[in-house]
């Protein structure tokens, strides 16, 4: 999509004026954002009150198509807002899908504006539940013909598999955009996401805030520098037990309730999560991802567990970041195709499962399966900052840098929730002293990069407790150094493989990418002991994290001889 889309689905997006444009030319913003053309009007009944179980209700509205007998309902579940100003968006998602024959019901979930009275908002709890119990309902109106299907983003994504866990019978097709069947819990060893957590605890603080201008809302909500002076206090304070006070200037009780169950394998998180359960969703799941997003290693492996079911999972990733309107975009196009395919028996989905984009060629190319046949090529670390095919001489003498703490390696660009996310030139970063860099001369042909990218290190750390992170890196011929994929490692008492000589081997998972560099390019590893604020600072001592507050600093050894391969494994495919 280009700049003049964008501009267009932004305003329309922000403000009442741009919903009612959208009414007026609706035709004409179909074609220019490439949706299928207006089939039909929409009635809207706001305000609807859909039962639970418990005796409670949630607020829904009906976008009713203007077409005679039964049809189907796209479901759209969020906590971001379904109405109002804060809603446009989910109000023009759910336009887009009424005025192509669908029954659309936008609903609040438990806790969240006009269902708060159906008690707290507690994140992800009552998803599984709730959601399957407005399916039943809606599979009961006389309007519906028992046909449901789910859209949506982030959150409103996981509610998908939330509600498909259930295995209602009613839920024909999903179409889960940016987005894991998992979001809660830390990463390995109480690692945490402190940015991404900073960052949702505001949108969902400042969209609730009534002393607020809508402007002022969505600028806090989702603009990237007004964030930063609210999270500033809280990013650098110690310990992450009361960084909420820090922020917000009074506990917030959803923070405290993740930091009392700080493990992923918790019986509060496995509650919520539903991995476990993904392989056996009957409904035709599409899932839509982006190279950037935080949640991209996820949903990869969603869908190799819908794969491995035989399910038949399509799969689109494209160039974007979480906070990118191109994914819902994409995903509004592709959810049209999907649920006309499932539900209507009108069209053929693709030919081909799997759609990516590959970057630096800048084209999409489509496979019948992820990833698609590869042969991983080593490029392995030297002395001098070099990557090169082949291992290091026996003797080459290892790099040093020392990680302190108290002026941790900062983070640019990469998987974030928040406008700062995406590529970004990494020179910055890789001028400080506590990263090492290693480059490839200058490519003669091109080298593409298709599937997941894994770091071998040999390393050797003066602490027990410490972080090693890797980044993949294109330096272009004007000298700037684009982040690709990325990946962070904690590392404690026992974990690696040790050497003999002291040493362990260890392995960082960057991610996945897709992505050509061209001739006169060059490939280029970033070595790091962290990304602060992305990952919390590892602060060297072993303290638990929620409550430690004592800095130590690391002194690492990178080792890269014959005994020491230490390389980046990259998945190569024919340009």
């Amino acid at each position: 999509m280009n700049k003049k889309e964008l501009s267009i689905l932004g305003v329309a997006a922000l403000s009442l004026g741009g919903l009612l444009a959208y009414a007026r030319r609706r035709q004409l913003l179909a074609r220019l954002l490439d949706l299928p053309p207006v089939r039909n009007g929409v009635t809207v009944t706001t305000g609807v009150r859909v039962p639970m179980p418990d005796g409670t209700t949630l607020a829904a509205d009906h976008y009713q198509p203007q077409v005679p007998g039964r049809g189907p309902t796209v479901l759209i579940r969020t906590p971001y807002g379904r109405g109002g100003r804060d809603g446009i968006p989910a109000r023009l998602s759910a336009y887009c899908f009424a005025e192509r024959g669908y029954h659309v019901i936008a609903q609040d979930t438990r806790g969240r504006f006009d269902s708060a009275a159906a008690g707290e908002f507690e994140p992800y709890v009552h998803e599984a539940a709730d959601g399957a119990a407005t399916i039943a309902w809606i599979a009961g109106q006389p309007w519906s013909d028992g046909q449901v299907a789910m859209w949506g983003a982030s959150y409103v994504g996981y509610v998908q598999w939330a509600a498909a866990s259930s295995g209602t019978p009613y839920l024909k097709a999903l179409l889960p955009i940016i987005t894991q069947a998992h979001l809660g819990g830390s990463l390995p060893h109480g690692q945490v996401y402190l940015d991404r957590t900073l960052r949702w605890m505001l949108i969902l603080d400042s969209l609730s805030r009534p002393d607020l201008t809508p402007w002022q809302r969505m600028q806090r909500a989702y603009v990237a520098p007004a964030q930063d002076q609210v999270l500033a206090a809280g990013f650098d304070h110690l310990p992450l037990a009361t960084v909420d006070e820090a922020v917000f200037g009074r506990p917030v009780p959803l923070y405290r309730r993740w930091l009392a169950h700080p493990a992923v394998d918790d019986p509060y998180w496995q509650a919520v999560d539903f991995r476990a359960r993904v392989a056996s969703v009957t409904a035709p799941v599409h899932l839509v991802a982006g190279w950037y997003d935080i949640f991209l290693s996820g949903q990869l492996a969603d869908y190799s567990a819908l794969a491995a079911a035989g399910a038949g999972p399509y799969l689109t990733i494209g160039p974007w970041t979480h906070m990118d309107l191109r994914n819902q975009l994409h995903g509004l196009r592709e959810g049209l195709r999907w649920f006309d395919a499932h539900l209507l028996g009108r069209g053929r989905p693709r030919a081909q499962a799997v759609r990516l984009y590959v970057m630096g060629a800048d084209e999409w190319r489509e496979y019948p399966a992820w990833p698609p046949p590869a042969t991983e090529m080593a490029y392995h670390l030297h002395p001098a900052g070099l990557l090169l095919a082949d291992p290091a001489p026996a003797g080459a003498l290892p790099d040093h840098y020392r990680y302190d703490p108290a002026d941790p390696t900062p983070n640019l660009g990469g998987p974030l929730l928040s406008g700062h996310a995406g590529p970004r030139d990494n020179r910055p970063l890789e001028a400080r002293p506590d990263v090492l860099t290693y480059t490839t001369p200058k490519l003669t042909r091109p080298v593409t990069v298709i599937g997941p990218v894994r770091l071998v290190l040999y390393v050797h750390s003066s602490l027990e407790h410490t972080d090693f992170f890797g980044r993949l890196c294109d330096v272009q011929p004007s000298g700037e150094s684009i982040n690709i994929c990325d990946g962070i490692l904690r590392l404690v008492p026992g974990s690696g493989e040790p050497r003999p000589d002291g040493s362990r081997r260890i392995v960082v998972e960057l991610a996945a990418t897709a992505y050509a560099f061209r001739p006169g390019h060059q490939i280029r590893l970033l070595v790091a002991s962290g990304a602060h604020p992305r990952f919390a600072r590892n602060l060297g001592t072993g303290e638990p994290p929620q409550s430690g507050t004592r800095l130590a600093a690391a002194d690492q050894t990178i080792y890269h001889d014959a005994a020491h391969p230490s390389a980046i494994c990259l998945p190569c495919v024919m340009p």
